[in-house]
């Protein structure tokens, strides 16, 4: 697998874009708006994004005339040059906990 140069976490605001298009567009509107604000700040074209399928049920799961005001997610750009997104949940990958927890108990030792 490709090496990871990139991972950021982003929290988009679709409320101010999604408001001047009628209700039953939305939702479309807002994974294009996903796709586009990936591209532009991961510098990357759109044809090499990929969006979790977690994504794109938050978006529907109020159907497509309601989607969310904002959604938090993470994207990691490879050195090859794609970039995969998914929502972001605040968890702390266990590899980081396991090198934090072991630097605190090699400095009370």
């Amino acid at each position: 697998m490709a090496k990871v140069e990139v991972e950021r976490v982003y929290s988009i605001r679709l409320k101010h874009k999604l408001k001047r298009y009628p209700r039953w567009l939305r939702a479309v509107k807002a994974m294009r708006y996903i796709r586009r604000f990936l591209s532009r700040h991961m510098k990357v074209s759109e044809e090499n994004i990929k969006i979790d399928p977690s994504i794109n049920l938050k978006i529907w799961e109020r159907g497509i005339q309601k989607p969310p005001a904002k959604i938090r997610i993470r994207a990691v750009k490879f050195d090859d040059g794609i970039v995969e997104a998914e929502l972001y949940t605040g968890e702390v990958k266990s590899e980081v906990k396991e090198e934090k927890k072991e630097e605190v108990e090699g400095q009370h030792a």
